[in-house]
C-alpha cells in the first residue's frame, strides 16, 4: 500500500519482517551529511537530529543502549540504501547555509535536554498537524474559535465586580477583595516567580486567574496552564473558571486529565484530540499531565511541551509537589522562567520552602528557585486577619487515642469532618460511627466520590440556614484537603504533615460564618501515618511545634517545618538528574528518565472498572463497546470515572476467585454483583487492601 495516501501513513510498521520506516534514514543521513561537511562540529550537532528524527515517531530514545545500537543496526542502514535509491529530489536533500552551533543552547549543558525535547515536541506537533492538514482540512479550523486571553480577562474583571457587589459584607469578603486588588496590581510586575501565600478560602483561586489574565495580556503571553494536583478537584475548579467566563460561551478552556470527558471519535494518526497539543489560551491541568509532559519522550505527550513556551503557569496547592521528584521538576522550572518566557505562580495558603538549602550532606542539597516575589504585601497580617479556627494538639505525641475514642468524640458533634491518612483508617472508624456517617476514599471510583461531596455540600448549605436538623458526620482520607470547597463548623485530623494539618482546618469555618471560630482537633491515632513520605512529614510536623506554644498555623512555622522535611527525604529518587545530565559525546538518557518521572507509580498497582449502582447503564454501555472496539482513547478516559486502583497482588487474588475479570491487559473488570461494590464505602476487598506502602488516599 502506498503510505502516502495511508491515513496512518505517519504511524510505521512492519513490512518484509522489519520495521518499514523513514526516521532511520533521516537521522543517518543527517549524521552522514553533516559530519562529512563540518568534522567534529558536524558530528555534535548531527547527534542533535538524529534524537528528534529518529525518535519522531516512536518517541526520543536514550543514545546508549537505545539510539546507538539502532541506527548503527542492518536494518536502519538498509533503510537508508532504500531511501537513496528512491533519489529524494535535491532541494529536499540541501542543507542551504545552517551552520551547526551549539553554543547558544537555553541554559548550556544543564539545559541541553529541555532544549532537545523542546525541538522534538515543534517536529512532533508539526507532523501530527501537517498529516491533519492533509487528510482533513477542516480540522485546523474546528480547532480554533476560543475567546482570546484579553476577552477572558474582561470577563473575569466583570464577574468578579458583580461578585463583590452582590456578596455580603463579611471580614473574609472584604480581604478577599483586598488580595484579588493585589494580584491585579502586582501582574505588572516583570516575568518569573512568584507566590501567591493565601489562607484557605481567601478567594485565591479567581484571584490567582485573574493574576495570570492580567500578567500574561502585559507581557503578550500566549497561554495561561493551571496545574492541580489531584484530578478529583480538577472538575471543581474548571467548574468555576467556566462559571466565571460564561459570558463568552461554554467553550473557554482545555480541561486536560484522566478523566476529562472525550467524544466518541475516530481514533487514526488523523484525529488526535485537539487538547493533545495545547494550542488553547488557558489549560486546566493535573500536575501528572503537566510535570510527566515535562520529562517526555512519547510523541504524543510530548507535543504539547513547545507550547508551554512563552505561558503563565499557576502550580495550585504547590506545597503537594512531589517531594521524590522535587528535584527535577525545580530544574525544569527555572530553566522555563529562565530561558522560555515563563511566569509561574506558586499557590496555597502553606507555601513550601523552595529557596536553595544547603545541608550537611551536599548530595541532599536543594536547588531553589531564583527569585520568587510574594504577591501578598503583609501575607502575616492576612493570616491574622482571616484566623478562623482554633487547633487543639495533642498533650503528648506519644499518647496514641483509639478509634473507639475518636469515634466517640465525633458522635458528640452535630456537624463534623474527621480525616485520616489511609483507606483502612477510613474504614475503621467509618464503621464505629453512626448509621449515616458519609465516607470518601480513593477505594470509592471517580464518579462516585463527585456525588457524595455535592451531597455533602447540599447539606451543609441546608444545614446553615437550619433546615437539616439531622447529624452530618464525614469520614474521609486526604482527598478532601486541596481544593474542596466543604466548609465544617469542627475538623479532626489524624497526626500528619503540618502542610496537611492546615489543609484540613481549611475545611473549617471557610466562610467565617460561625459566631465564634471553628475547632480543628489534631489526634495521634492508633497506627502511624504510613512509612515512607507521610511518616517522615508527620515526624517533620512534630518536629516543628515541639516547643511552640503559639498558633500552630502561624505562617511562620511552615518554612521551618518544610526545610526539615525536605531533609528527610531524597529529592531525586529516581535519579532523572543524573539521567538527563548531558556528556561530553551529547549521549543523554532520555527514555530512562521519562520512564522513571511517574508522579503515579502503577508499576504494582492495577486498575479496576468498578459496578457503581447510580451509573450503572452507562457502565455496562461502555463495557460493552470495549468489547467490540477496544481501547479507544475517549472510551479509556469516559471508564477512568469508574476505576480504582488497588494492590497488583489483590487484583491478581480476586481474578483467581472470580471477583474480576480481565478484558484487556492491564485493566480489571469488575463481576455484576451488587456486593463487591458497597454504596457507602466502594469497593469492597478483603482486609489485606490496606497495604499502607501505595494507597494512602
Amino acid at each position: 500500500m502506498n503510505q502516502s495516501s495511508n491515513p496512518d501513513a505517519h504511524i510505521e510498521g512492519k513490512v518484509s519482517g522489519r520495521e518499514k520506516t523513514h526516521s532511520a534514514a533521516g537521522a543517518l543521513w543527517a549524521i552522514e551529511t553533516l559530519d562529512a561537511r563540518y568534522g567534529a562540529r558536524g558530528k555534535l550537532a548531527s547527534r542533535v537530529l538524529a534524537y528528534v528524527i529518529a525518535g519522531h515517531h516512536a518517541g526520543l530514545d536514550d543514545w546508549n543502549q537505545g539510539l546507538s545500537e539502532r541506527l548503527s543496526g542492518a536494518d536502519a542502514l538498509a533503510e537508508l540504501a532504500e531511501v537513496k535509491a528512491e533519489k529524494p529530489p535535491l532541494e529536499i536533500l540541501d542543507v542551504g547555509n545552517f551552520i551547526p552551533d551549539l553554543s547558544g543552547i537555553p541554559g548550556g549543558s544543564a539545559g541541553f535536554a529541555l532544549w532537545v525535547r523542546m525541538i522534538f515536541s515543534c517536529l512532533v506537533d508539526a507532523d501530527f498537524l501537517d498529516t491533519e492538514a492533509h487528510f482533513d482540512a477542516d480540522k485546523s479550523v474546528r480547532r480554533a474559535g476560543f475567546p482570546s486571553l484579553g476577552q477572558m480577562n474582561l470577563a473575569l474583571t466583570a464577574h468578579l465586580e458583580h461578585l463583590a457587589s452582590s456578596s455580603g459584607i463579611s471580614n473574609v469578603n472584604a480581604h478577599r477583595a483586598k488580595v484579588l486588588r493585589q494580584c491585579q496590581t502586582q501582574a505588572a510586575l516583570p516575568p518569573g516567580f512568584f507566590s501567591l501565600t493565601v489562607p484557605t478560602g481567601g478567594g485565591k483561586t479567581l484571584s490567582s486567574l485573574a493574576f495570570a489574565l492580567n500578567h500574561a495580556q502585559a507581557y503578550g503571553k500566549r497561554r495561561v496552564i493551571y496545574a492541580i494536583p489531584y484530578t478529583s478537584i480538577i472538575e471543581q475548579t474548571a467548574d468555576v473558571f467556566r462559571y466565571a467566563l460564561q459570558a463568552l460561551g461554554s467553550e473557554v478552556l482545555i480541561e486536560h486529565h484522566s478523566q476529562a470527558d472525550a467524544a466518541e471519535r475516530d481514533e487514526t494518526a488523523r484525529s488526535r484530540l485537539a487538547c493533545e497539543n495545547w494550542d488553547a489560551p488557558l489549560i486546566v491541568t493535573t500536575n501528572v499531565q503537566l510535570f510527566e509532559s515535562l520529562f517526555a519522550t512519547k510523541t504524543s505527550r510530548c507535543r504539547k511541551l513547545h507550547n508551554v513556551a512563552n505561558s503563565v503557569i499557576v502550580l495550585d496547592e504547590a506545597q503537594q509537589l512531589p517531594p521524590q521528584f522535587l528535584q527535577p521538576i525545580l530544574d525544569v522550572l527555572n530553566l522555563l522562567v529562565k530561558h522560555y518566557g515563563v511566569t509561574v505562580l506558586l499557590c496555597t495558603a502553606t507555601q513550601p520552602a523552595l529557596n536553595t538549602t544547603e545541608y550537611f550532606d551536599p548530595s541532599m542539597n536543594l536547588r531553589g528557585l531564583a527569585g520568587v516575589r510574594e504577591i501578598i504585601a503583609e501575607p502575616d497580617d492576612l493570616f491574622d486577619a482571616l484566623k478562623r479556627v482554633d487547633v487543639e494538639l495533642p498533650q503528648d505525641w506519644n499518647a496514641v487515642t483509639p478509634w473507639a475514642e475518636v469515634a466517640v468524640r465525633i458522635t458528640a458533634e452535630d456537624c463534623v469532618l474527621a480525616i485520616v491518612s489511609t483507606r483502612k483508617a477510613a474504614r475503621e472508624l467509618h464503621r464505629l460511627l453512626p448509621p449515616g456517617t458519609l465516607h470518601l476514599s480513593a477505594l470509592m471510583c471517580g464518579a462516585h466520590r463527585k456525588a457524595v461531596i455535592a451531597h455533602i455540600k447540599a447539606r451543609l448549605v441546608a444545614k446553615s440556614a437550619g433546615i437539616d436538623l439531622e447529624p452530618l458526620r464525614v469520614v474521609s482520607t486526604q482527598l478532601v484537603e486541596a481544593g474542596v470547597d466543604i466548609d465544617f463548623p469542627a475538623v479532626f485530623r489524624a497526626l500528619a504533615g503540618l502542610d496537611s494539618i492546615a489543609q484540613a482546618a481549611g475545611r473549617c469555618n471557610r466562610e467565617g460564618r460561625l459566631p465564634g471560630r471553628g475547632r480543628v482537633v489534631v489526634f495521634v491515632p492508633p497506627t502511624p501515618p504510613p512509612a515512607g513520605h507521610l511518616r517522615k512529614a508527620a515526624q517533620a510536623c512534630i518536629s516543628s511545634l515541639h516547643g511552640h506554644h503559639t498558633d500552630p498555623l502561624a505562617r511562620g512555622l511552615f518554612a521551618d517545618y518544610f526545610r526539615q522535611f525536605y531533609a528527610a527525604v531524597d529529592l531525586d529518587a529516581k535519579r532523572i538528574v543524573p539521567m538527563l545530565t548531558v556528556q561530553p559525546d551529547l549521549a543523554v538518557q532520555f527514555r530512562s528518565a521519562a520512564q522513571a518521572f511517574r508522579l503515579v507509580d502503577d508499576e504494582d498497582s492495577a486498575t479496576v472498572v468498578v459496578r457503581y449502582a447510580e451509573h450503572a447503564q452507562e457502565i455496562d454501555k461502555l463495557l460493552a463497546s470495549l468489547a467490540v472496539d477496544g481501547p479507544a482513547r475517549w472510551l479509556m478516559r469516559k471508564l477512568q470515572r469508574y476505576t480504582v486502583s488497588i494492590h497488583q497482588r489483590l487484583a491478581t487474588q480476586m481474578l483467581a476467585q472470580g471477583s474480576l475479570t480481565l478484558p484487556m491487559p492491564g485493566l480489571y473488570v469488575q463481576v455484576n454483583a451488587e456486593n463487591l461494590y458497597d454504596p457507602q464505602l466502594g469497593l469492597v476487598l478483603e482486609a489485606d487492601v490496606f497495604n499502607p506502602g501505595g494507597f494512602a488516599i
